[in-house]
């Protein structure tokens, strides 16, 4: 009997074991946030996203966009990853006042299901250069165009969306509210919070990996990726603004160390700013003019300060920083990335502050009469206290001076006369008669 109990709870036990392996995993929400300019590091981690919820058996990826545009090569790279997803992804422009701009605008027409927050916006996808401006009219901006046009309706047509108005945010930059979005057919959803998201899209169809899946995301919290102190290090240095200002401040902290040696901490920091900077612009696409321009105008700043000119230089200076910085990174694919005019503005005005106060105090230290030195001792009071025949002793300044006189003639004990220059360590004076003295001698 005891021998067919223990059979009965092995194969028992097998029973569980054989149960437990065929029972599917509990299916679960992925979400991240997509926030910032759109670049290598937001491509690089949309696409790790996405990788991590396939290998991990996800239900649902759940994007929050907001973003003012940037990389086309990068938007390119994030809709790739997005259509080639095994996982169905839900693009979410939220929270309220995010938005979809420029390539934030394809993104969102890459997702399977395109969602947005009340008090969102999307659009605004018309190419622009690095200057911010419109691309120039010409057969070059024509192409520019026709090819994101195509990209996008082909992106909303491809997600079962109205392919006109997603073509319209490129060649007339619409820019449309969630409101408007939901009822002229780009968007999906609108929904105020990540559980009306999820309820929102319980039982629609999307093709997802070459097959039709019908979501049913399960209830609670989603389970949250967000990026790694690496990934965010590299988000905030790739922006151009930072990267401006890392190379900028890390280039005039090396030229100044090299100047003025002491201690090398400036110049450690200043390199460290410039190696980030250097990091940063791996991720931007800059131009070699940009960055000659930043080093030339940081030099011309320095000259002017070492010459002690009028500040014609810190002019150039200034102005070549500043162009320097409005040509820094270069646009080949039309898309929106530039360093803002008003950092620009403010770093130059900050540098011309500091340069304009520094040359003021260089020009004021030039016209101060020495105080140290052989020239301070020129024109001196002194006392004769043994006869200068040709050489004596004087008094000056309290001390005692071997000296000769300057015009050769004898000058007797108790005179009184003026240092009239130095030979080695000996004082040529000038007898002064019965003058009375410019300092009193003692």
């Amino acid at each position: 009997m005891s021998a067919g109990i223990r059979a009965a709870k092995r194969v028992l036990w097998a029973a569980v074991l054989l149960l437990a392996m065929w029972t599917p995993a509990r299916a679960f929400v992925m979400s991240a946030a997509l926030e910032g300019t759109v670049g290598i590091a937001m491509e690089n981690f949309a696409a790790d996203v996405l990788r991590k919820a396939a290998d991990e058996k996800a239900s649902l990826v759940v994007f929050r966009l907001d973003t003012p545009g940037g990389l086309v090569s990068s938007m390119r790279g994030i809709t790739s990853a997005i259509l080639e997803s095994p996982v169905p992804v839900v693009v979410w422009v939220a929270p309220k006042g995010a938005r979809a701009a420029s390539a934030g605008a394809f993104v969102l027409q890459a997702a399977h299901i395109a969602a947005m927050a009340p008090g969102t916006n999307a659009g605004a996808a018309q190419p622009v250069m690095a200057s911010g401006k419109d691309a120039p009219d010409t057969d070059m901006k024509k192409k520019i165009t026709n090819d994101l046009a195509a990209q996008i309706r082909s992106l909303a047509q491809l997600n079962r969306r109205n392919a006109d108005v997603a073509e319209r945010m490129v060649t007339e930059s619409l820019s449309i509210t969630a409101e408007e979005a939901l009822g002229l057919g780009v968007a999906d959803i609108v929904a105020s919070d990540m559980e009306s998201l999820l309820i929102a899209v319980r039982g629609r169809e999307v093709t997802a990996g070459g097959a039709t899946v019908t979501l049913d995301p399960p209830s609670g919290a989603p389970v949250e990726v967000a990026m790694t102190l690496r990934e965010r290090i590299l988000q905030f240095i790739s922006s151009p603004d930072i990267a401006y200002l890392l190379l900028t401040a890390g280039i005039l902290a090396v030229i100044l160390e090299v100047m003025s040696p002491g201690g090398f901490v400036m110049g450690t920091a200043g390199a460290v700013m410039v190696l980030l900077g250097a990091f940063g612009l791996r991720m931007l696409p800059f131009n070699w003019a940009g960055i000659i321009l930043l080093v030339a105008g940081i030099g011309v700043l320095v000259l002017d300060l070492l010459v002690g000119g009028i500040g014609i230089l810190s002019l150039f200076g200034l102005a070549a920083l500043a162009t320097g910085g409005l040509i820094l990174f270069r646009a080949p694919g039309g898309e929106l990335l530039n360093v803002s005019i008003s950092f620009i503005a403010g770093m130059s005005i900050a540098l011309g502050l500091f340069f304009f106060g520094a040359l003021f105090l260089v020009l004021k230290s030039l016209k101060r009469r020495t105080s140290s030195g052989k020239e301070a001792m020129a024109g001196m009071a002194v006392e004769v206290i043994e006869e200068i025949a040709p050489v004596g002793l004087v008094k000056c300044r309290g001390e005692i001076w071997r000296a000769r006189s300057a015009s050769g003639r004898r000058i007797s004990k108790g005179s009184t006369g003026k240092v009239a220059g130095l030979d080695g360590m000996t004082l040529l004076v000038e007898e002064n008669g019965e003058a009375e003295l410019s300092q009193p001698a003692e």
